[in-house]
């Protein structure tokens, strides 16, 4: 079940959150994997303003999250963390799929994400989505920003991307 995030589930988010990106020490990228999650406050202004969405096991416990805001007319998937224990049941995509129609409905003309360019669960899996690799010449201000912000963290260690997946289409 897709629902929108509870104010009292932050801190499941933020296990969520921590157990996914446990992931990445296996592929070489143990600073990401020990990178503190996003805190409780920051959480909670999305789940506040309506853009915070779970997917829930049997129990109403949250399994997977997504958080998103808006980015120069296009709605950007910030966070999207699955707990392994709930992996390869497809909340990733449903989570997507579920965003997607929401911003639609609000008229965006696409979703954008930012995302590690040779992980296989990052930009090869959002490709098999129906998003796309930007090239630098197609970013807008606001994604230009993200970027930077990202390098600041020291994220490009590794190469990063930008992807976008057009709603006008019917994806």
């Amino acid at each position: 079940m897709i629902r929108t995030a509870r104010a009292g589930e932050m801190e499941r988010l933020r296990e969520i959150e921590v157990a996914a990106g446990r992931s990445f020490a296996a592929v070489g990228m143990a600073e990401i994997a020990r990178d503190e999650p996003l805190p409780a406050a920051e959480l909670l202004g999305y789940q506040r303003d309506g853009r915070a969405w779970v997917v829930t096991d049997g129990t109403d416990r949250p399994a997977a999250y997504l958080i998103a805001k808006w980015v120069d007319g296009a709605v950007h998937v910030e966070q999207v963390s699955v707990d392994p224990a709930w992996a390869g049941r497809g909340f990733g995509r449903r989570l997507i799929e579920h965003v997607a129609g929401w911003a639609r409905e609000r008229g965006a003309a696409a979703l954008t994400l930012t995302t590690f360019a040779e992980v296989a669960w990052n930009a090869p899996y959002y490709e098999r989505l129906g998003f796309r690799r930007l090239a630098d010449a197609e970013l807008t201000p606001g994604l230009r920003a993200i970027r930077a912000e990202e390098a600041a963290h020291g994220l490009d260690r590794w190469p990063r991307l930008v992807m976008r997946c057009d709603l006008r289409d019917g994806s």
